[in-house]
């Protein structure tokens, strides 16, 4: 049989199976576009695949679309450019902004925990080398080509982009992909991470109407937000006031810390916590702080209103950032009650490290986690109550109180993903259920099958699946 000219098909090569490492490749026309360049975190067995060679030619790789900033869904692309990928990368003006703080700290950090490794010698590489360099960030950095929310962009012949606001961080889009084949216009949406609707700061997902080939993520798709977060907020703040101990929040340095800042002075102003001082320990954090205060066309209508005030609702009444590394060990001594609010996320990396292991052992400490802790992370294993954590060479006992406010994700859960998907006028022909652990993948799979009747599938890791 003849082979179609105008083929069309998708490889899953991330957040298949999991919630990290996203990229999808999509092939038409002999041509390759990736849809995502995120690296791998959590288990080892997930962090071993950034090592190993894609399966994609990367001189037929034509171009990288990424749908946001955050490093599972871009972390990889200093590495594609290591490789020799020289082609475009197109995202939203706010996502470029972003990478221009997160890959080359991502860089940085590998560099770091290289150096850290070879000193203390805990590596099993003689010697441990990074992943990619701050110089492979750079490069990477100068093939962006920030493109603006609703305008159509052509990347081959029949083949062009656009991106739709998701909510999820400053810039985040979901991607819609058109396509001609036999003789008519075809579509293939991305949803990337979906935020949820009615949240400070950003303004909501915009929708879709149409879809012939639907991805959708499912982080959240077997669960519901909490309806008031805010308050969990303030009663784990004023406990820890109470013992005049300190709350650790390992937050992201993009969306999360942004959030936690905003309602933290929301709670302070309406009198529900004391004036409590929050330290801000994460240069990324405070130069991603002032990006999201540029980008006003983002923002909500209650963010927009107190900017339009001058009153800046991403500061805290007792209010200090720690930039140096000089200044982030001074927070070492100084007693509570205090707030410390520091990168990463899940506890995989950054300055975080350094406060849990100093703060971990006391009974005072409460650490609180505010978002999605992927399996194999220190956040993970601290919420599954492990007595005892390893980090930084050494192995830290866990006394301090550990708890969790999901609230606060920026990823839409079970009953915001469905909203968004009652969007679409008519039913893909398939949709694909990625970017979640099984047991979300199958139980929003189920659920879009019961209540739309729309044909779902859960790809693995690896499986190329023709379209056309």
């Amino acid at each position: 049989m003849e082979k179609r000219t105008d083929q069309l098909e998708v490889r899953f090569l991330g957040a298949a199976g999991t919630v990290t490492g996203s990229k999808f490749l999509v092939t038409y026309r002999g041509n390759q576009v990736l849809l995502d360049c995120g690296l791998f975190q959590g288990l080892k067995e997930l962090r071993l695949r950034n090592w190993a060679s894609p399966p994609l030619d990367i001189s037929t790789l034509r171009a990288v679309v990424l749908t946001h900033a955050h490093i599972d869904h871009s972390g990889y692309l200093p590495k594609l450019v290591k490789m020799g990928f020289r082609g475009e990368v197109f995202a939203t003006a706010g996502s470029c902004d972003l990478l221009r703080l997160l890959l080359p700290d991502s860089a940085h950090l590998q560099e770091e925990e290289a150096r850290f490794a070879n000193r203390r010698g805990y590596s099993k590489h003689k010697p441990a080398l990074p992943l990619y360099t701050v110089d492979d960030a750079n490069r990477a950095l100068g093939l962006l080509r920030p493109i603006n929310y609703g305008h159509e962009v052509e990347i081959g012949t029949g083949l062009s982009f656009r991106f739709f606001r998701a909510g999820h961080i400053l810039g985040a889009a979901a991607i819609r992909i058109s396509f001609e084949a036999d003789g008519a216009m075809r579509v293939l949406v991305d949803s990337g991470d979906l935020g949820r609707y009615g949240r400070p700061i950003l303004r909501d997902p915009e929708s879709i109407e149409r879809a012939d080939w639907l991805l959708v993520e499912s982080t959240y798709g077997n669960r519901t937000h909490p309806e008031n977060p805010e308050d969990e907020l303030a009663r784990a703040i004023q406990e820890m006031a109470d013992e005049k101990g300190c709350l650790i929040l390992p937050s992201f340095a993009v969306g999360r810390t942004q959030e936690i800042i905003y309602t933290v002075r929301k709670l302070e102003d309406q009198g529900k916590i004391p004036a409590i001082p929050v330290h801000i320990d994460s240069p990324m954090a405070i130069d991603a702080t002032d990006i999201y205060c540029a980008y006003p066309e983002e923002h909500d209508l209650d963010m927009k209103l107190l900017m339009d005030k001058k009153l800046c609702p991403l500061c805290c009444k007792k209010f200090y950032i720690h930039r140096t590394p000089e200044e982030s060990k001074a927070i070492n001594d100084m007693p509570g009650p205090l707030i410390i609010i520091s990168a990463s996320g899940m506890a995989t990396g950054g300055r975080v490290l350094h406060h849990l292991k100093l703060r971990l052992p006391d009974p005072k400490t409460t650490v609180l986690f505010v978002g999605f802790q992927a399996a194999g992370t220190r956040g993970r294993a601290l919420q599954d109550g492990k007595k005892e954590i390893k980090m930084l060479g050494e192995t830290v006992p866990v006394k301090a109180k550990v708890k969790t406010v999901d609230g606060f994700s920026a990823h839409a859960d079970q009953q915001e993903i469905l909203r968004w998907l009652g969007n679409f006028k008519i039913a893909p022909r398939r949709t694909f259920v990625v970017h979640g652990e099984p047991p979300a993948s199958e139980a929003l799979a189920k659920l879009i099958k019961e209540k739309l009747g729309w044909n779902t599938e859960i790809p693995s890791y690896g499986k190329k699946i023709g379209l056309l």
